[in-house]
């Protein structure tokens, strides 16, 4: 059996390998390790628990809570928020450690198990492979007094709206019309009344969760229906959450999308000149745009690349006090104010920064040319040789001449699959897709298994 955590917490179809027996399992070892500081200052431990609301959460979270407190942890039951107020809730309560039901952007049928420590945040692999280890240890079994409590988090959102509203430092977003496409999903019960309660005018679409409609051709996965709405309604902005709103992604007046990337350009810049950028860098991902380095150096500021993954980026953020990262895909991170991607804190610090410029969103975007970047994904080949292949590294090299410092080339193997992605940016698409092209055939030839 491979390993059971993966880039984030445990994740699968539920019923057949999220099950509630596996959720109660988990809980009991995450009990054992992640309540050790309180059971070493005699105390019981305390759990915050939350879900989006998938239908399969309503029997993972209840066997998640049933375990803890068979292993003595008394549990906070938030019901249903968004992943990044559980991991703030955690923080706020001074709870020992969190845990969320959710598969993010994944169909409704899956579902997933995620764990924060203690201040919220995400658990590192060595404390993941220590629970994994733990589930095979024995059950500890506790009795009367000793039993954690179940209790329902009855101000959950409000701690949490109230947060986000502080974040904006007594900016108002008045004048200012927003969509929101809320995913069908934990962004539903709290994103239209953080903007709205911070002065704009909201539309909202995708905000009726029915347990099996989450991220179902809407939300940040989907963007074509938000773009639409902004059209037909004549908004400024359009904001897209996904169905645990840890990410956002955005759609100008006129319906054009702006990307993670282009996210964090706009909030690095409205930072820089605001003193609130740490040490004038933001931290990104290989996968981020060649654009979004390029405007950054012409704007003074450093950009820490760091591996796929917005784990990664965290760990780089927390290892330096860094105060914003992300990924293209929208999880960015705010550090002053969260501790993970927060998509609701995102989509107002972007509308935020429209009010303080005057500047439309379409206008605050054009800070990055996008540079047009193809994907490619090469199957069926032996993804570890990338690296060591003289004939493929060879062929990159003539490819990153032939793009004379105006593009860039990637090749990267897939974490969990015989796949190897190439990745070629250039200032014309063509060159982008044609150079994708002759990389992949020859990773096909020379990497085939």
């Amino acid at each position: 059996m491979g390993r059971l955590f993966g880039t984030d917490g445990v994740r699968g179809l539920a019923g057949v390998d999220v099950t509630a027996e596996l959720a109660l399992s988990l809980a009991r070892a995450a009990a054992l390790v992640l309540g050790r500081s309180a059971r070493g200052e005699s105390r019981r431990a305390v759990a915050v628990v939350a879900r989006d609301p998938r239908v399969s959460g309503e029997f993972i979270s209840a066997a998640v809570s049933a375990g803890l407190a068979s292993a003595g942890v008394d549990v906070l039951d938030a019901g249903v928020i968004p992943t990044p107020a559980a991991a703030y809730l955690v923080a706020d309560t001074g709870a020992d450690f969190g845990v969320m039901v959710s598969a993010s952007h994944n169909p409704a049928a899956d579902n997933g198990i995620k764990f924060f420590a203690e201040g919220g945040r995400k658990l590192a692999d060595d404390v993941e492979d220590e629970i994994e280890s733990a589930m095979d240890g024995p059950v500890v079994a506790v009795t009367g007094r000793e039993v954690g409590r179940i209790r329902r988090f009855a101000d959950a959102e409000d701690r949490y709206l109230v947060h986000l509203l502080g974040t904006l430092e007594g900016t108002r977003l008045d004048g200012v019309h927003v969509v929101l496409d809320c995913a069908h999903g934990a962004a539903a019960g709290i994103s239209p009344d953080v903007f709205t309660d911070a002065g704009a005018r909201v539309t909202v679409i995708g905000n009726d969760p029915d347990g099996f409609n989450i991220n179902d051709g809407v939300g940040s996965t989907h963007l074509q229906p938000l773009a639409a709405a902004v059209i037909e309604h004549g908004a400024d902005l359009g904001i897209a959450h996904d169905g645990d709103a840890d990410r956002c992604l955005a759609v100008d007046a006129a319906g054009e999308v702006v990307d993670g990337d282009m996210i964090m350009a706009i909030l690095a810049l409205s930072m820089a000149r605001r003193g609130k950028l740490v040490r004038n860098t933001l931290v990104a991902t290989v996968m981020s745009n060649l654009g979004l380095k390029l405007a950054m150096a012409d704007n003074g500021i450093d950009v820490v690349e760091t591996g796929v993954g917005d784990r990664y980026v965290l760990e780089a953020i927390n290892a330096e006090g860094y105060s914003l990262g992300g990924e293209q895909s929208g999880h960015v991170i705010m550090s002053d104010h969260a501790t993970t991607g927060d998509g609701i804190l995102t989509g107002l610090h972007i509308a935020a920064e429209v009010v303080r410029t005057g500047k439309s969103l379409a206008e605050l975007a054009t800070c990055m040319t996008v540079y047009p970047q193809v994907l490619v994904n090469v199957r069926g080949v032996d993804r570890t040789g990338v690296h060591g292949d003289e004939v493929l590294q060879q062929a990159v090299r003539q490819a990153e001449i032939a793009l004379a410092g105006n593009g860039r080339v990637l090749l990267r193997p897939s974490g969990t699959e015989p796949v190897v992605r190439v990745m070629v940016e250039a200032e014309h698409a063509e060159d982008a897709q044609r150079l994708a092209n002759d990389l992949a055939g020859i990773v096909l030839e020379r990497l085939a298994v």
